[in-house]
């Protein structure tokens, strides 16, 4: 007679799955909420990128510490109110984690861009999410959202400084800003207004690694 042996399998808890991906574009961890202009930041990259979740309670490393006091909570109300512009929207969720409180705050990819948060010198700029960083959004994609916002069409007409820097990304692949510059001879303000009116008519895309920014066709 054969026995069956049974194995009970404790099932991972929900954030313990979210803390095991690491943090990334839409996941960012926080140990703790101190300073309100600091996590509003966080709130404004999220909102002007792709959205995402903030895990507060959690150290960089994944390990779980916990919410320390309630007053987090209005720590990120504050900063949502008082340190972005606009207000970025978010929900928040607490949830019990090797008995320790975590709070989940969501927030979804803005309509109403770019959000903007003080820097360390409490000036008021726009951040965006890249990879697991936030950084200050680049003058090219503050034009697209200028452009997007103006809701009008835009009339681009392809000079010789367009084909130029078509057929260049053809052959190379992509371009940074700087080389575009020397490349068609014109100023960093009219190479950021072209990139940004070739990004909304699709017919390039940005990338941001490690802060650089390079334009490359977009794939159909």
């Amino acid at each position: 007679m054969q026995t069956a042996i049974l194995f009970s399998v404790k099932k991972k808890h929900y954030i313990q799955t979210l803390i095991e991906q690491g943090e990334h574009l839409k996941l960012d961890f926080k140990f703790e909420i101190a300073e309100a202009p600091k996590i509003a930041r966080s709130l404004v990259a999220f909102a002007n990128t792709e959205g995402g979740k903030l895990l507060v309670g959690v150290k960089d490393n994944g390990v779980i510490k916990g919410v320390q006091s309630n007053e987090e909570y209005y720590m990120l109300e504050h900063a949502a109110q008082s340190f972005c512009k606009p207000e970025v929207a978010f929900r928040s969720k607490e949830w019990i984690v090797e008995g320790k409180k975590v709070l989940e705050v969501s927030i979804d990819k803005s309509s109403d861009r770019p959000h903007k948060a003080p820097d360390n010198k409490r000036n008021f700029k726009a951040y965006i999410r890249v990879a697991d960083e936030n950084v200050l959004a680049n003058g090219v994609q503050m034009k697209v959202w200028k452009r997007l916002n103006d809701n009008s069409n835009i009339n681009l007409i392809y000079s010789e400084t367009e084909s130029l820097l078509l057929k260049y990304l053809k052959t190379n692949g992509h371009i940074s800003i700087a080389t575009f510059c020397k490349l068609a001879d014109i100023s960093k303000y009219r190479a950021e207004q072209l990139l940004a009116d070739l990004i909304v008519m699709e017919v390039i895309d940005m990338r941001i690694v490690e802060k650089s920014a390079s334009f490359h066709l977009k794939e159909e």
